[in-house]
């Protein structure tokens, strides 16, 4: 028998808001917009990561997720054994259609290096320095069955004993990201990593 996958812990970026295992813990209703609002984020809780500045928003979006989820169990990671996943509906195309709108005047490579979505797993994996399984994926929503299956295939086949997984979006002024950290090893009251329980997350923070 299989050892069975937790979600450990939960973020909610969306909304100026965020959310943190279910509980508001930063919310900026006056932000001019969702870029000012990430960069307040990351003020507030004091990162201290100079390159996020350089970063593309879906990969500050992305980036700021997974800091304030991995919080105070930073300790439970591997390099080799923790995994990132993701998916979003959009890709790339926030900066890719800043991109295009450089073509013809010089092309810039500050924002061509960021025009595939799977720069933000680079961008998550270089600061916690994981070297364990990744993949990117799109989807017109957030699919929490896939996202189980997928993970929990790759947990039980023993290619990795964490995994940060989820859903990070951005596209002009809309932008979602939540983010699961699950483990196959349980920590307090953490939920079985089943669709049922990641579609109930789902539902309850949408509603």
């Amino acid at each position: 028998m299989q050892t069975p996958a937790y979600i450990i812990a939960e973020v909610l970026i969306s909304g100026n808001r965020v959310y943190r295992n279910g509980q508001m813990i930063f919310e900026s209703p006056s932000s001019a917009n969702a870029v000012a609002f990430l960069e307040e984020v990351y003020a507030r809780f004091n990162i201290d990561y100079p390159k996020f500045y350089k970063m593309d928003s879906l990969c500050k979006l992305g980036f700021l997720a997974a800091e304030l989820l991995l919080g105070e169990i930073k300790d439970q990671l591997s390099e080799t054994e923790t995994g990132v996943v993701l998916s979003n509906a959009h890709a790339s195309l926030d900066v890719d259609l800043k991109y295009a709108r450089t073509i013809h005047t010089g092309a810039s490579p500050a924002l061509f290096v960021y025009t595939l979505p799977n720069i933000v797993i680079g961008e998550i994996s270089i600061r916690h320095r994981l070297k364990g399984e990744n993949a990117f994926f799109v989807f017109k929503h957030f699919d929490g069955n896939f996202t189980s299956r997928y993970v929990n295939g790759l947990l039980e086949n023993s290619l990795i004993r964490n995994c940060i997984c989820g859903w990070v979006d951005f596209l002009k002024e809309s932008y979602r990201a939540e983010l699961y950290f699950v483990s196959r090893e349980r920590s307090g009251a953490g939920l079985p990593f089943t669709t049922e329980n990641i579609d109930k997350l789902n539902q309850k923070d949408n509603g």
